[in-house]
């Protein structure tokens, strides 16, 4: 409350969605159609605190920007002893100390997915929020895991997309030991900055990648040759004889056999990967070698993954194969995520999938009087009991009226009460759409299969 009584004006924040229960429905069938494919294909659900030690968070990196720290309001004395925590910003970091923590009662290889959401202090702007939903999948081994696993996360991811009203998604692959083996081979030292760099590409171009490599020491010659690697693109395995060829005419550095046999190696994983999702997912796979994830701990296969038409939104789906989810070693691991609030957020800004109604009820019960409404609520009680959702009338206004109050609310039946004693549960039912109305029984009527529930529909 202000002063005088009156309540203060809200002023909304930024980068915290909130949907309409309409908007809400588009966002709760995306959660489930992805935990739906994810558990069909043996991934098991889990749920980490949304708090971690701050030092934990943010490691070594500048994560700590993005932070939210919380803490009590009326702290104690012994608050001032305990570790700072703050809200995770990611699902990685929490699902590392939750291996570590209970890696002596999980079976590896350990196949988890998690849907939570999370909170990222950045500035918010179209499709980025400060609180949002967030899907992984990840697949731990302990010491070794077998690379035909990196193939069967992007199905399984490929066929979650694929599940949800939305335009074709195309999962662009690289191999992070192909380019770190020709950037090698190139003379390229710090490869993990080189990478970082080429990773701007969309965001400053060639030319200024040009620019921050030159900054970094990286030869002109080195640097046309990795721009060309870049500029790769095939939907198919073809780009093994390109980036063959590539090295036959690039200025290879002597002494170069072991990045010759890691980039050889890379093309070989990642023309398998790129044939195994395409044979299961047709036309889902890119080999793109300009994809690099400036991230320092994927070592194998990357994804990034654009929605045809929507290529502005950027990556909606990302990850990759990494050696150790833990700091100590022996845990290799690959992994995706997608932006399930970045995604939603899009669907309904470009109208690509709305709800069939604003509202789980397919029928409302009239209230003939308020003595009688009793009755009503049996009927509806017995319509409940049969798993159709149900409302009664909030009130004994005229048919007409309660029928304006399905109406608006988007309710396609309603359900007039048989007149008498109030015991009877027979009536009729009026699709208000068609105007159409027939007798009906509370134990035997029921709305057609698609009205039971509201459904999720192209736009």
């Amino acid at each position: 409350m202000g002063k005088n009584g009156r309540m203060a004006r809200v002023q909304p924040l930024s980068g915290f969605p909130e949907w309409t229960p309409q908007e809400r429905l588009v966002e709760a069938h995306v959660i489930a159609t992805l935990r739906d494919v994810f558990s069909l294909h043996g991934f098991g659900e889990i749920e980490t605190r949304v708090v971690e030690p701050v030092e934990r968070l943010a490691g070594d990196s500048d994560a700590s920007k993005e932070i939210y720290a919380i803490g009590r309001l009326n702290a104690d004395e012994q608050a001032g002893r305990e570790a700072k925590l703050g809200l995770h910003f990611d699902l990685t970091v929490p699902f590392a100390r939750y291996v570590e923590e209970n890696q002596g009662r999980l079976q590896f290889p350990f196949r988890r997915f998690q849907i939570q959401k999370v909170w990222r202090g950045e500035r918010p702007q179209e499709g980025r929020f400060r609180e949002f939903y967030q899907a992984d999948i990840d697949v731990v081994g302990r010491d070794r895991l077998p690379e035909h696993l990196e193939a069967e996360v992007a199905i399984v991811m490929a066929r979650a997309l694929a599940a949800l009203p939305l335009p074709p998604a195309r999962m662009h692959l690289n191999n992070r030991g192909l380019v770190e083996g020709f950037y090698r081979g190139v003379g390229i030292v710090d490869v993990a900055g080189a990478l970082r760099s080429v990773d701007k590409l969309d965001k400053i171009g060639p030319e200024g990648v040009t620019e921050e490599l030159h900054g970094k020491g990286v030869s002109a010659e080195a640097i046309h040759a990795i721009l060309e690697l870049a500029a790769i693109q095939t939907p198919d395995s073809s780009f093994v004889d390109l980036v063959e060829a590539l090295w036959d005419h690039s200025p290879i550095v002597e002494g170069a056999d072991e990045a010759r046999a890691q980039f050889e190696a890379g093309a070989r994983s990642l023309a398998v990967l790129v044939d195994a999702v395409n044979a299961a997912v047709p036309e889902c796979a890119i080999a793109d070698l300009r994809i690099a994830r400036g991230l320092d701990y994927y070592t194998g296969a990357v994804y990034e993954t654009l929605l045809e038409g929507h290529e502005d939104l950027g990556s909606i789906c990302s990850g990759g194969r990494y050696d150790s989810l833990i700091a100590g070693g022996g845990f290799p691991g690959v992994g995706m995520s997608i932006g399930v609030s970045r995604l939603v957020s899009r669907m309904l800004g470009a109208g690509l999938a709305t709800a069939s109604r604003a509202v789980p009820q397919a029928v409302l019960v009239a209230v003939t009087d308020e003595e009688h409404r009793a009755a009503s609520s049996a009927i509806a009680d017995r319509l409940r009991a049969r798993g159709i959702p149900t409302e009664v009338s909030p009130n004994a206004a005229k048919f007409g009226k309660q029928i304006q109050y399905a109406d608006r609310r988007g309710i396609p039946f309603v359900w007039f009460p048989d007149a008498g004693d109030g015991t009877s549960l027979d009536g009729e039912v009026k699709d208000i759409r068609s105007g159409e109305q027939t007798p009906a029984d509370a134990d035997a009527w029921a709305p057609p299969t698609e009205d039971l529930n509201p459904r999720i529909v192209r736009g």
